[in-house]
């Protein structure tokens, strides 16, 4: 029973990172003919709706003050940081690169538990961590490519990402969910809006359903990596994370034209690798310190919001 559970698991997760994949295709698009950030404020304007439906189920009472304005303002700012940097990062860089870039975030996770959350690592891990960097220098590759915007936005958003995941197990359950998603929400309409005094360019009624498009597709793949994860165990589901670098070859092939070349086949490997090693480390009964599997880890969009928020806006039925 349980190896069935965990089949289902694995396979609701492959599905969810297959339609996330398809999420980030979409923002290249549209990114190939409006600037990112505009991209990103008619997308997160258009899930209002959707993440309004959700929010009004929250179960716990309160207002939209936090407990710790601190932590949440932080917990803000970067979530804003994570959205726009993996816009812009989309937008400019092949499929297969960015992802890449990002599957740095587990590695991120397991540093930053040390001084937000107190968290032990051991060798085993803090080997796999130094390799995997070694691993987004081998995509980087300085010196051998000149460095464009959209290599600093994806490490902008792999960084900003693993300080959410963190900053959200650090404030646990003291705060409510609806805060904790509508701050963010609320940062980013007025970064990205302000964004569009600098560049702005009128959009086809088609091109903004495209928009809406990737609203749908964030919050439809979120609910499915909930079900995921409820399903199957959190160290059989975790590393479905990485099966987006295979979606992003086939599609960047398909749509853009877009082949993968070694060191992004071999720095990727090293990166994967090296999360699935942490992930394996955690999973194991003798690990009490478990800051990847418990984080979830996804890059964070205002229209792809965390599935940990989500689950706790959205309880199982009893």
């Amino acid at each position: 029973m349980e190896g069935a559970s965990n089949v289902r698991g694995a396979a609701l997760a492959l599905l969810a990172m297959g339609i996330y994949a398809t999420h980030d295709v979409v923002i290249k698009v549209l990114g190939a003919q409006y600037p990112a950030l505009q991209v990103l404020f008619f997308s997160s304007l258009l899930s209002f709706p959707l993440v309004t439906l959700i929010v009004m189920r929250d179960p716990t009472p309160g207002t939209l003050r936090p407990v710790h304005p601190g932590w949440v303002a932080l917990r803000t700012v970067v979530g804003v940081v994570s959205g726009m940097g993996s816009f812009l990062a989309f937008s400019h860089l092949p499929l297969a690169q960015v992802y890449a870039i990002l599957f740095s975030a587990p590695l991120l996770v397991t540093i930053l538990s040390i001084p937000i959350l107190g968290e032990r690592v051991g060798p085993h891990r803090w080997a796999a961590v130094v390799t995997g960097l070694l691993g987004v220098l081998i995509v980087l590759r300085p010196g051998a490519q000149a460095l464009q915007w959209g290599h600093l936005a994806a490490l902008a958003s792999a960084v900003a990402s693993a300080s959410t995941a963190v900053i959200l197990r650090k404030l646990g359950r003291a705060e409510r969910p609806l805060v904790l998603l509508m701050w963010p929400m609320l940062g980013n309409f007025v970064a990205t809006g302000a964004s569009l005094a600098l560049d702005y360019r009128p959009m086809e009624l088609p091109h903004l359903a495209l928009a809406g498009v990737i609203a749908c597709l964030g919050l439809v793949a979120g609910f499915l990596l909930i079900l995921a994860y409820r399903a199957g165990e959190a160290a059989i589901v975790a590393p479905m994370q990485y099966s987006q670098i295979l979606w992003a070859t086939a599609y960047g092939w398909i749509f853009f034209g877009e082949m993968l070349d070694l060191p992004t086949v071999g720095g990727a490997a090293v990166i994967i690798g090296s999360g699935i090693y942490i992930v394996w480390r955690e999973g194991r009964g003798n690990s009490a310190n478990r800051p990847v599997i418990a984080s979830r880890i996804r890059a964070e969009t205002v229209t792809a919001p965390r599935a940990s928020l989500l689950q706790r806006i959205w309880p199982p039925r009893p």
